[in-house]
């Protein structure tokens, strides 16, 4: 089955259906991903430790944020 297909057998489902399959499909999306933490995890400590050495600065977290708007 297409994904096409599927997606028009899905709108045909009751609204209780339609949230069932809905919440499912975002609950698979949401499963933590090990070696992806590890990936960021590893980031991180690289960071803190060229922060740590001075070879890296920081940025106070009000400009962060007024970057932002």
């Amino acid at each position: 089955m297409s994904t096409t297909e599927l997606i028009e057998q899905a709108l045909k489902l009751e609204p209780q259906a339609k949230f069932i399959l809905v919440e499912s499909l975002l609950n698979s999306l949401d499963r933590p991903d090990a070696a992806l933490n590890e990936v960021w995890l590893d980031e991180a400590e690289r960071r803190l430790v060229a922060y740590r050495e001075g070879r890296i600065g920081a940025v106070p977290v009000e400009d962060v944020f007024r970057r932002r708007k």
